[in-house]
């Protein structure tokens, strides 16, 4: 944690900049096409993104070290993607279009995307950063447990965030959550 001291470091959202800050560095928001040219004229010391985005970036190229969570453990951030129709257009479908969407979506699309997503594309961005003789550094599981803890802030925050928007129950919105996501994971393959 202590490596972000006085690091500029290229924030996604609300949740990430706040991360940073909490870990030490400074956040600058950015979107994704915008890296390259920050990280080659030093606006950015580093930045947090998935290795999907290394290839279209070509940041193989344009660093030299990138850092992983522990195995096992959570990722830094995560993103959802979502497939979705609107369902207006669904209902107009026929019924027999409408078997064919059912019956190729829900958990089976959703395990099917997210292994080729982890197999494809997450590989691809790893071996091009090793093919450059780049250096992996994964974080030691007591060093990520140290992040983690101070991330922890960030749950409270946004329960009163939730909270003062008069909703009330954002720790429970949280839980069910966490939840959802432990038990689709569970579902998912290694």
């Amino acid at each position: 944690m202590s490596d972000f001291r006085g690091l500029k470091i290229r924030a996604a959202n609300r949740t990430s900049t706040k991360l940073i800050a909490l870990l030490g560095g400074t956040p600058v928001a950015m979107p994704v096409p915008q890296i390259p040219e920050a990280l080659s004229k030093v606006v950015v010391d580093g930045a947090i993104v998935p290795w999907d985005v290394v290839p279209a970036l070509k940041l193989h190229e344009l660093v030299k070290y990138h850092t992983e969570m522990a195995p096992g453990q959570p990722a830094l951030m995560y993103t959802t993607v979502i497939i979705a129709m609107n369902p207006a257009t669904y209902d107009k479908l026929p019924a027999d279009l409408k078997k064919v969407i059912d019956d190729n979506s829900g958990i089976a699309l959703s395990r099917q995307a997210g292994h080729l997503f982890d197999t494809q594309v997450v590989e691809t961005g790893h071996k091009l950063a090793k093919s450059q003789g780049n250096q992996i550094y994964v974080l030691p599981e007591d060093e990520q447990q140290k992040w983690m803890k101070v991330a922890k802030r960030l749950d409270q925050d946004w329960i009163k965030e939730v909270d003062s928007k008069g909703y009330d129950n954002g720790g429970a919105l949280l839980e069910d959550a966490r939840q959802l996501v432990e038990k689709y994971s569970e579902q998912l393959p290694d």
